[in-house]
């Protein structure tokens, strides 16, 4: 539940209704408006005497959290998240990019790209070490070679590394070498690997699962920002739908309705939503279009041969080309690139 002080509310009063919701085990989430303060009470509140707080001095109105996500939803907090990584702000303003390899194959590789995403204006780097993989004879990555690749690119490029982290015991590991741990849309809800994850205070990516609702991805979110992570972004990747024309079906919808029941920003995986490099562009540009915070692409100099993913990667020609034609979308719909 929501307890909203009133505009003249003290400092000692605040503290009172902590200290009862803390004897109760409550977990409290405080959220300091211009005029008033909101202090969030989650848990079993079975035990809670919703009178007696009600005529406690400084309490204006105590208001039940209908959702079942309580700490990711906009009941408790009204404004939005913004995940500062650096001088990097995802929920801002500014439109960020996220552009690299679906996989580290080479040094060669990881470092060409990275210089023609960075060039192109991308701000953050993305490329697997571990890649979950549908066949067990696949790719799997080169596990902490390719983590120590990226940590290299990073630093001859400045640009931030996103990678995917798949195991509890590997968090550790990835969050020494990359900036934002991405979790997977087939762990989205491996709620052992949400909680390592929400261990940490390192931005997290969570990917929507391959056929969640919202109200399981937002769910998912919950368990990160409960176990004391608030630095969460949502990825739009595409769900499974009876369309078989493209690898996923993108639920472009999402991104308005995340934006009205959430906080937290949200980006788009135009890649893995279509699997094929031609439909890249047009769906980057209607993600930004209907409100995205960014997006995470694809990109290798020779798809051909690409070790993941190729056909959804883009060629550093049309990542720039695509790159420039978002701009004026952005511009469109008030925000810079």
């Amino acid at each position: 539940m929501i307890i909203i002080m009133s505009s003249t509310a003290t400092r000692q009063e605040i503290k009172d209704i902590e200290k009862i919701l803390s004897d109760m085990n409550l977990k409290i989430h405080l959220s300091k408006g211009e005029f008033k303060t909101l202090i969030g009470a989650i848990g079993d509140k079975r035990c809670l005497d919703t009178e007696t707080i009600l005529l406690m001095p400084g309490v204006e109105q105590v208001v039940p959290i209908m959702k079942p996500y309580k700490l990711v939803g906009r009941e408790l907090q009204p404004h939005n998240t913004i995940v500062k990584i650096g001088d990097i702000e995802i929920g801002g303003k500014e439109i960020i990019i996220m552009a690299g390899p679906c996989a580290v194959e080479s040094e060669m590789q990881l470092y060409q790209t990275a210089e023609v995403v960075k060039n192109a204006g991308a701000k953050i780097l993305r490329g697997g070490a571990f890649k979950p993989r549908t066949s067990p004879y696949a790719f799997q990555g080169l596990e902490e070679e390719g983590l120590k690749m990226l940590e290299e690119a990073r630093n001859r490029t400045g640009l931030k590394v996103v990678t995917e982290v798949m195991d509890t015991k590997d968090v550790e590991l990835v969050a020494k070498y990359a900036d934002i741990l991405q979790v997977g849309a087939r762990n989205m809800q491996n709620f052992k690997l949400l909680n390592e994850v929400g261990q940490t205070q390192k931005p997290i990516l969570l990917k929507r699962g391959i056929s969640a609702t919202i109200e399981e991805w937002l769910m998912a979110a919950e368990y990160i920002l409960a176990a004391g992570n608030p630095n969460i972004i949502l990825c739009e990747r595409g769900i499974r739908t009876y369309e078989t024309y493209t690898r996923n079906t993108l639920d472009l919808s999402a991104i308005p309705v995340v934006k009205e029941y959430s906080h937290l920003p949200i980006i788009v995986d135009p890649s893995h939503a279509t699997g094929t490099y031609k439909f890249v562009a047009p769906l980057s540009k209607g993600a930004i279009a209907t409100g995205a915070d960014g997006l995470i692409i694809e990109v290798h100099k020779d798809p051909c041969i690409a070790k993941c993913d190729g056909p959804q990667s883009l060629k550093p020609e049309k990542f720039e080309q695509l790159m420039e034609e978002l701009k004026a979308v952005a511009k469109a719909v008030g925000r810079i690139l």
